[in-house]
């Protein structure tokens, strides 16, 4: 079986929707999972001198105060599956550097593995994902190489590889993440429940599946699922 998963290291619904299929998967070992670039919002600053939930609050026309009842809604969800997210220290920027080096990682072999790194950071660590220093962090944690890794912040490499996610991501509709493929004929979009991706992968598993079963939502962050 072959997932894909298109994602944003800044998405908080891509890092429940990550662990929601790996609960869901449990010990199977014959599944090979593939992580796309996806940036929500490809002309987000890299500095922002307002805070998440203020941000937020504009991008959405709602309150402050909704928007910190949004988040710690998001907050539980995320503690649910074992996920500690800091909103309130958590620094929003532009992931585009962030997603070349995941290409280059995957190129390595370490794809999924710095992508975990990535998100770990920048929701549970509230780190800056375009400081230099953290982004070299993340990738000698999983195994990458120090000087290569600040070649390539340094550049523009790897920007086609993002770009060509980001195509088939149009080609496909995507319009919200996560957003997960299944042996190129199944979708799934959003942080669905642990027993709907149960659910789904038992029927693909069966080959019983006839259709692809797509959930979807409008909720901007606020569903299960962050939209453009």
């Amino acid at each position: 079986m072959k997932i894909d998963i298109w994602s944003d290291f800044v998405c908080p619904f891509c890092y429940i929707g990550k662990r929601h299929l790996e609960a869901a998967l449990g010990d199977e070992k014959d599944v090979e999972i593939i992580f796309h670039s996806f940036e929500l919002d490809p002309n987000t600053a890299i500095h922002h001198d307002e805070d998440i939930h203020q941000l937020i609050a504009t991008k959405y026309g709602i309150s402050y105060d909704q928007s910190k009842a949004n988040n710690a809604h998001i907050q539980q969800m995320a503690a649910n599956v074992g996920l500690d997210y800091d909103f309130d220290n958590m620094q929003s920027t532009n992931s585009f550097t962030i997603h070349r080096l995941a290409q280059f990682a995957k190129e390595q072999g370490l794809g999924n593995e710095f992508v975990e790194a990535g998100m770990h950071a920048y929701f549970t660590e509230a780190a800056f994902l375009n400081d230099e220093e953290t982004l070299v962090a993340i990738a000698k944690k999983v195994g990458l190489d120090e000087a290569r890794t600040r070649e390539i912040i340094h550049s523009t490499e790897y920007t086609a590889p993002v770009r060509v996610d980001e195509t088939k991501a149009m080609e496909l509709g995507i319009q919200s993440v996560p957003f997960f493929l299944i042996d190129d004929q199944y979708a799934l979009s959003g942080a669905q429940p642990i027993e709907t991706f149960k659910s789904v992968l038992a029927q693909i598993k069966e080959k019983s599946a006839t259709s692809a079963p797509i959930a979807s939502t409008d909720a901007n962050c606020e569903g299960d699922s962050c939209k453009i």
